[in-house]
């Protein structure tokens, strides 16, 4: 079995097909320029975090930017296109500090170019999801059949998968 990340969750979340090429190792963010606008956003947004919180590795998972004192997980976004899913990325970090033993964390998804921050905590609906969404994700891992289908979404346009997904289209 392989390890899942929260980038598994994220992509999940997103689209399926993204997972399952993400997790054979074609990795296509390095030709991205909105992969490389949020690191730039992700390194310039707050300059001050990398000397004050710590980062974490956690579940084969980093977690950037954690402040240890108060329990809370501090995750940056460029827009909230695909909200669902960095929510769904911060439940998944904040489960699995629980699973480590840290009680009651906290994240803030963050959006600096919109100066927005959304609360995000960890449900006992979540807390019985995360393991449903696990399950997906391993049984996507282990599907030995060709990658799944195209989803056709207005923000494909921007992901790093697009010319491998739309190629002859």
């Amino acid at each position: 079995m392989r390890t899942i990340t929260a980038t598994h969750v994220k992509y999940y979340h997103v689209c399926h097909r993204k997972l399952w090429l993400f997790d054979r190792d074609l990795w296509m963010e390095h030709t991205s320029e909105a992969v490389a606008g949020g690191e730039l956003l992700h390194q310039t947004a707050y300059p001050q975090r990398a000397e004050r919180y710590k980062e974490v590795s956690i579940g084969g998972s980093k977690i950037d930017f954690y402040d240890p004192h108060r329990r809370v997980i501090h995750e940056i976004k460029t827009s909230q296109k695909l909200e669902e899913s960095h929510i769904a990325q911060l439940k998944y970090y904040l489960w699995l500090l629980e699973e480590a033993g840290v009680e009651g964390p906290t994240a803030l998804l963050e959006y600096p170019k919109l100066r927005q921050t959304l609360a995000v905590a960890l449900t006992p609906a979540d807390r019985a999801d995360i393991p449903q969404w696990l399950t997906r994700i391993q049984q996507l891992q282990s599907d030995n059949t060709p990658c799944p289908p195209t989803i056709n979404k207005p923000f494909c346009r921007q992901c790093s998968y697009y010319e491998f997904c739309y190629v002859g289209e």
